[in-house]
């Protein structure tokens, strides 16, 4: 399975940790996405940025 990760908001006034996770995970600005696979790393990524990032599943 496939997850859309989506950034819904900055990263002004973030910590450093959730900066460096966004661009681990491919985001640099607001309202882009990218797809990714469901694995447990990917989901804990999601986890540390949870309140800046919506998620969909795709198939």
């Amino acid at each position: 399975m496939m997850l859309k990760i989506t950034q819904k908001k900055g990263l002004v006034g973030a910590k450093q940790n959730q900066k460096d996770t966004m661009r681990s995970l491919g985001l640099r600005k607001i309202h882009q996405s990218v797809v990714r696979e469901d694995t447990p790393i990917v989901r804990g990524m999601i986890r540390t940025v949870a309140h800046l990032v919506t998620v969909e599943e795709v198939d």
